[in-house]
């Protein structure tokens, strides 16, 4: 599938900024399932200084300075990008034998997956998500079985509500008032899976949404969205294990309509767009989010 994408986000402040460092992850990553065939950001005002880097989990982030006063920024990110179907699991290991794969002891051999079971800065490891996510991970259960139950269970059992949460919601909260938005979601459900010591990632990304039967396709109506990605070890000695996309917003697994923009801990890793600004003490936000097949009309 060849999509594109156009991530638009204005900023309009109650007064001048007089300087600021912007970090954006607006690039989507190049995987196996899927290719970034053009990219390109536009900036208005013109920065002073633009640089990229790609960071320990291979996202490209662009750093960029204003260095003159302004009262807006305007940054659009325009992506073409084919996607194909995600691998599927194929193997029935059990979550309990999978998470004692990822136990670390003396002549162990590591799995960087390890790094994603341990708690990051927006998802603790608590005994709360333990309890919710008991009723999916029964012993013996396959973990790819038990992963997809907690998804639909999530899905079923909380309330899509974008004005009940914000970007620093913590997960425990959302797991209480059962409601939120994507990021909650995906939030919870890593902190359940981690909390029974199961590897899981944080995705960004966007997803094609198709209009109704007969009507046109809307210009800036989507939004960007979060995902959850669940390890599933190699059954043999040698490893090679599988990231599974799941998304309980949707309650599916990701496929070709899915754009994956940046992977993390949690979103604190993959925010679309972060600064620190010199005056502008007030600030309006608006996004636009176009998802479009590339041989649309």
């Amino acid at each position: 599938m060849l999509l594109q994408v156009v991530h638009e986000t204005r900023y309009a402040y109650g007064s001048a900024v007089k300087t600021a460092q912007h970090q954006a992850h607006l690039r989507p990553r190049d995987l196996p399932h899927q290719t970034v065939l053009r990219h390109a950001l536009a900036l208005d005002p013109a920065p002073a200084q633009i640089s990229e880097r790609t960071d320990i989990w291979g996202n490209v982030a662009s750093f960029f300075n204003l260095t003159t006063a302004h009262r807006g920024l305007r940054v659009v990110a325009d992506s073409l990008v084919r996607t194909a179907p995600q691998p599927q699991p194929q193997g029935r290991m059990p979550w309990d034998e999978a998470r004692e794969r990822m136990r670390y002891h003396r002549d162990a051999r590591w799995d960087p997956a390890g790094e994603f079971a341990f708690a990051s800065p927006y998802v603790p490891r608590h005994a709360d998500f333990i309890a919710y996510a008991s009723p999916s991970f029964t012993p013996g259960r396959p973990l790819a079985e038990a992963a997809h139950d907690l998804m639909s269970r999530l899905h079923a059992d909380f309330a899509y509500q974008p004005a009940a949460t914000d970007v620093s919601t913590p997960a425990l909260q959302a797991l209480a008032q059962r409601r939120g938005v994507c990021q909650d979601f995906a939030h919870v459900m890593i902190g359940c899976l981690r909390s029974l010591r199961l590897p899981a990632r944080y995705v960004s990304g966007y997803l094609l949404t198709e209009p109704p039967p007969g009507q046109p396709r809307l210009v800036g109506v989507d939004a960007s969205h979060a995902w959850v990605s669940v390890y599933l070890p190699g059954e043999g000695p040698a490893g090679g294990g599988l990231w599974w996309d799941l998304d309980p917003t949707n309650q599916r697994p990701a496929g070709e309509d899915y754009v994956t923009l940046a992977i993390g801990r949690d979103y604190g890793d993959v925010a679309p767009l972060r600064g620190v600004l010199h005056g502008g003490a007030q600030h309006q936000l608006t996004v636009a989010v176009t998802v479009t097949p590339a041989d649309a009309s």
